[in-house]
């Protein structure tokens, strides 16, 4: 399957000095950068940085960030599924995660979650393929936010619709297991039937909703 990549670059203005949102990266460009210290929602920032180089090595892996000068302010990723979730069981060449996204806390009013996420659906990079996203309310950053589980749910849904992702059903028990979690798709134009048709059995596990 092709895995289309088209780099893009464009810089943003902010009171921080001018920021860079560009990718997806190859990882020798990435080698080159360094973490922010606040990139820690998911590992130590410089285990962050080494997963990320990782996942721009892979084919379908792609990385977009937002950096100041050398410094990775913001990050979004896109793979495959972890082979122990659920969504990889239909063994799909055309299903694609959106994995993280990530914001320093100092740079989290510039729209930059928005911008990095546009930037890989552009040009059509990613019309051939299904986007999901699983969004766990224990993940979100609550604190810092100062939003509560249904604003921060809210904020989420709206940066995934900048893209066109909406929401989806599932029996899936993780994202059933709290009512702020949701799970949002993208399917691509490009995308046959018969994979939108293979994702519907994983989402429901053969179940049929009425």
């Amino acid at each position: 399957m092709e895995h289309r990549k088209s780099f893009q670059t464009e810089s943003v203005r902010s009171p921080l000095g001018e920021l860079v949102v560009e990718g997806p990266l190859p990882p020798e460009m990435l080698r080159e950068l360094e973490m922010h210290a606040d990139l820690d929602a998911f590992r130590r920032p410089k285990e962050q940085h080494a997963a990320l180089v990782e996942i721009a090595e892979l084919p379908e892996g792609r990385v977009i960030v937002a950096r100041s000068g050398t410094m990775i302010v913001g990050y979004v990723t896109f793979h495959y599924p972890d082979e122990l979730e659920r969504w990889s069981e239909g063994q799909m060449v055309d299903l694609i995660e959106l994995g993280a996204v990530e914001v320093a806390n100092a740079y989290r009013a510039f729209g930059l979650g928005k911008r990095m996420i546009r930037a890989a659906f552009a040009e059509g990079q990613l019309e051939n393929v299904i986007v999901f996203t699983t969004e766990y309310y224990w993940h979100w950053d609550l604190d810092s936010s100062g939003l509560n589980v249904w604003e921060y749910r809210a904020m989420m849904e709206k940066l995934m619709k900048s893209v066109d992702m909406i929401w989806y059903a599932t029996d899936d028990p993780e994202v059933c297991s709290h009512p702020a979690n949701c799970l949002m798709v993208r399917i691509g134009k490009d995308v046959p039937l018969a994979s939108v048709e293979q994702f519907d059995r994983v989402r429901f596990r053969g179940r049929f909703m009425y």
